[in-house]
């Protein structure tokens, strides 16, 4: 047939068999053929014997179009292909790969996933290409300094309510610490902060962004001014009495150490926690007990000092009496305060005007004055004003204009005394 007679060739070959043929014309040396097509002499022999053999195909290699005996089987490919439509949809190549060794035994290398990946036309999330940034250099020790965030996001898929994972992240090691909570907030700010403290201690700084929750947004007040000092948010106060600088970052890229964490956990956690069937708040605390170990166990760094700058609590310190929110508010005659629009009696005397309302990270709250304690009760129910009756409204009475055409009205037989005024002014 006609199709035995062509022969497919790269440029490679055709520069390859261009010049075995000047060498079987005696135009070139085989030493010399060597030099042009970066092999060694006797390659070129073998393959100016090929050719004389075999004709122009002997500059083709013998294993084209034979499957290698290393190939995965077909069977094996379908079965990996059908695991990433299914029960692993929209894992990227890497992550599927190592799911399916991990839970289906398939060993699969994620390149030889990510071309199959390709031929099937299988999406997967690619990471997108970054602006140029002045790289920082990591900080030489755990604990120098920690990146704290919060990331909202549909964590549980609609399986459950809607949460936010509070991530710190140690800027040496990779080391992560984090925590699911109902919103990010100053409460959850420093339950958080308290929880890591324990395991860990109190880091040398923190660097965080501008939210609210830990920059503040008011103006500074006039004491402020004359102290050179700025307004502190509650989460930034109880940081600051513990001895931890506050670092505040000027875009998301400063942190970005952080940034990527939260980018990969909303990959692989989200489909850790499918895997299980997490569906509560409760339960992904629960879940992050044993994973983040695991996590930190394969991608953190060694620290380039061996030094760790955490420090341990003070002796006698109250870590969940620092870290409260501490509201000045005026006692009234009465004794009551008014707090979050809600009414509190308090229930013991105190010879002052201003009283302190601290809301714990646990969510119970006190009323202390000079650290004492304050006993008090929510008063539920006020009682109601009574209306006072409408008092009746008096008619206003009418003043007609100065050209309504009552003014301008005359009986008849009427004298008009301006035109009589004007005639005894002319005769005088």
């Amino acid at each position: 047939m006609a199709g035995k007679d062509i022969i497919i060739m790269t440029p490679k070959e055709l520069k390859r068999l261009y010049t075995i043929q000047r060498v079987l014309d005696k135009k070139l040396k085989q030493v010399e053929a060597a030099e042009l097509l970066d092999l060694s002499s006797r390659q070129v022999g073998r393959i100016t014997k090929r050719v004389k053999q075999e004709g122009d195909r002997g500059v083709i290699h013998k294993g084209r179009g034979i499957i290698s005996h290393r190939a995965i089987p077909e069977k094996v490919k379908d079965k990996a292909l059908g695991l990433c439509k299914g029960r692993y949809d929209g894992f990227n190549p890497t992550f599927a790969a190592e799911k399916l060794f991990e839970i289906d035994k398939i060993r699969i290398s994620r390149e030889t996933l990510r071309c199959w990946f390709k031929e099937e036309g299988i999406p997967y999330k690619r990471r997108k290409g970054r602006p140029h940034r002045s790289w920082r250099e990591r900080k030489h020790h755990f604990g120098e300094m920690i990146q704290i965030d919060g990331s909202h996001h549909d964590w549980l898929e609609g399986r459950g309510p809607e949460c936010v994972l509070m991530g710190y992240i140690d800027d040496a090691t990779n080391n992560v610490f984090a925590r699911f909570y109902d919103y990010e907030g100053t409460l959850p700010a420093m339950d958080s902060f308290m929880r890591y403290a324990k395991k860990y201690g109190l880091p040398f700084s923190i660097y965080v962004d501008k939210h609210s929750t830990y920059k503040s947004t008011a103006k500074p007040k006039l004491e402020d001014e004359l102290n050179n000092a700025h307004p502190q948010s509650h989460f930034g106060r109880a940081v600051s009495e513990l001895g931890v600088k506050v670092i505040y970052a000027y875009s998301c890229q400063a942190k970005g150490r952080v940034e990527r964490l939260f980018e990969t956990f909303q990959d692989r956690l989200i489909k850790e926690m499918r895997l299980k069937g997490v569906s509560t708040t409760a339960g992904a605390n629960k879940f992050l007990e044993h994973y983040l170990p695991v996590f930190n166990r394969r991608f953190g760094v060694l620290a380039l000092e061996k030094e760790d700058f955490h420090r341990q609590l003070p002796q006698g310190i109250d870590l969940d009496k620092v870290l409260s929110i501490k509201t000045e508010h005026l006692l009234r005659n009465d004794f009551t305060v008014m707090h979050d629009n809600k009414l509190y009696q308090v229930l013991d005397s105190a010879n002052t005007r201003k009283v302190t309302v601290e809301e714990k990270a646990n969510g119970r709250m006190f009323i202390t004055y000079r650290g004492r304690q304050l006993k008090y009760k929510e008063i539920t129910q006020r009682p109601v004003k009574k209306e006072k009756p409408a008092l009746p409204q008096l008619r206003q009475h009418y003043i007609p204009p100065a050209d309504h055409p009552w003014r301008s009205f005359k009986l008849p037989g009427s004298v008009n005394l301006e035109a009589r005024e004007e005639s005894l002014a002319g005769a005088l």
